[in-house]
């Protein structure tokens, strides 16, 4: 089966715009080095990943060009999902002159560091988010489960802009599938799901678990199995896509563990179900 990564980074800390990477938090130490494309190809292969959707992970436009250029050179990346102030006066006119480039298919606020959990609602110019849904950009949603009521009136607001929810919210797993996370977390979802415009990436969630709980693929599928029918009750198959988000994964695992942890959840739907949250899904949404 062909595969697409509808979510994985390169970065190179030396370039300077990496402000989470720059800090002193032992637990990103193990990220504070080059992640290009040379080390994930191989990974792909093994994993028969033909195409990936590179997300930014720099809050500057100057790394967005980076991964562009990076696209350029890679027939791998088939999209290339970008950062750029929606806020700023020349917000059009930066996304006029980044969706000249084919591989540039949407935009990531990295809302979830924002101390304005309200910024979404607030701060975009109107005629920026008009220049998405012109362009046929998409929205990545970046967040925590508290910025998600905020995300859901910005989604209401605008029902021509395609959506997808990064990592599904973050649900925050290391409390445990019976925390007080749980209840709102399903509502907000499940508000989220009503919208036609709204998808959700089945990624980042293995650095969600705790590490009693991902000791070994199988503990960690049992341990995502809750978290992995509700997201099929809510969105259904048809508005799911699977993403590694290498190299942030790495801190929880292999490329290799997640991949087999995803067959063992995604391989208990039809062959035709299968292929959409492996690949189909992602082609759509983003255009690829």
């Amino acid at each position: 089966m062909n595969r697409t990564d509808a979510h994985q980074h390169f970065w190179r800390p030396a370039r300077g715009d990496y402000g989470w990477l720059q800090g002193d938090e032992p637990a990103l130490a193990p990220l504070r080095r080059d992640f290009l494309p040379e080390e994930l190809q191989p990974l792909m292969q093994a994993a028969g990943v033909q195409k990936t959707v590179l997300v930014q992970a720099a809050d500057s436009v100057a790394e967005t060009e980076w991964l562009l250029e990076l696209a350029s050179q890679h027939d791998f990346i088939a999209g290339v999902v970008g950062w750029v102030d929606l806020s700023r006066a020349d917000a059009v006119q930066t996304l006029t002159r980044l969706a000249l480039h084919p591989k540039f298919k949407g935009v990531r606020p990295m809302l979830q560091d924002l101390p304005d959990a309200n910024w979404i609602c607030r701060a975009p110019r109107p005629e920026a988010i008009e220049a998405l849904v012109s362009f046929g950009l998409c929205f990545d949603v970046l967040v925590q489960p508290v910025q998600l009521p905020f995300v859901l009136q910005f989604l209401r607001d605008w029902p021509a802009l395609p959506a997808v929810m990064d990592h599904a919210a973050k649900p925050p797993l290391a409390e445990g599938w019976h925390a007080g996370w749980v209840a709102p977390w399903r509502r907000l979802m499940g508000e989220a799901s009503q919208l036609p415009n709204v998808s959700c990436k089945f990624s980042g969630l293995l650095t969600q678990l705790p590490a009693t709980e991902r000791g070994s693929v199988a503990d960690a599928v049992t341990a995502l199995r809750p978290l992995w029918h509700e997201l099929l009750t809510l969105f259904g198959p048809e508005r799911l896509m699977w993403g590694s988000d290498w190299p942030v994964l790495t801190l929880a695992g292999s490329h290799a563990e997640w991949v087999a942890v995803s067959e063992a959840l995604i391989g208990e739907l039809s062959p035709e179900a299968q292929a959409d949250v492996w690949t189909r899904n992602a082609q759509r949404f983003y255009g690829l």
